[in-house]
């Protein structure tokens, strides 16, 4: 993770998405791949907070993200898409949208939260016990789980820490056992 000094030096001194200079705090994305260090961008007061209080957003402070797209760094890429797909009702936001490019990796990373679905349509991973998870959740296996393809077998009571959501299956997570990145199932895990 970057520390605000360092996203400081990447944006100039000013926000990443709509170049204000005054009040800048440093945002983790939510839902962020755990092998990727720079998840973090530079936003002024005025960004974060409509982003933690979405009832107040105003959809003209964001006509920023007509520039703010264009960005090289991911983390801004993956920001600019999930605020376009969440402003989808304006109309503009979809003209951007179409006219975005994201590779793959950032495409996935951005669609992990889900900001691109109806809220009917969003896929939220539940535990066992119906616990909803998230990115970098520490989760115990329930069950031991013999892991395809190798010898070995994942015993019961095995914490997992850090998992990553499978963005398109709701009932798959991955983590490390013993070394090994493997595929769960969510109905074999319980939230910690």
């Amino acid at each position: 993770m970057l520390t605000e000094q360092q996203l400081m030096e990447r944006s100039g001194s000013s926000c990443e998405i709509c170049n204000a200079t005054e009040n800048l705090k440093s945002y983790n994305l939510p839902n962020s791949p755990g092998d990727i260090a720079e998840t973090n961008v530079l936003l002024c007061e005025t960004c974060l907070s409509q982003i933690e209080n979405p009832e107040t957003i105003d959809p003209n402070h964001w006509r920023s993200l007509n520039d703010s797209m264009w960005s090289t760094v991911p983390a801004v890429q993956v920001f600019s898409w999930r605020m376009l797909n969440r402003l989808k009702a304006e109309g503009w936001p979809q003209d951007l949208l179409d006219m975005m490019y994201l590779d793959e990796e950032t495409l996935a990373w951005a669609k992990a939260d889900g900001d691109d679905l109806a809220s009917g349509d969003k896929i939220i991973h539940r535990d066992s016990n119906g616990a909803v998870l998230e990115a970098g959740d520490t989760v115990v296996l329930i069950k031991d789980l013999d892991v395809k393809g190798s010898s070995l077998t994942a015993k019961r009571g095995t914490a997992v820490r850090r998992i990553s959501l499978v963005y398109d299956n709701a009932e798959q997570i991955e983590g490390k056992v013993e070394g090994q990145q493997i595929v769960i199932l969510t109905k074999f895990v319980k939230k910690v």
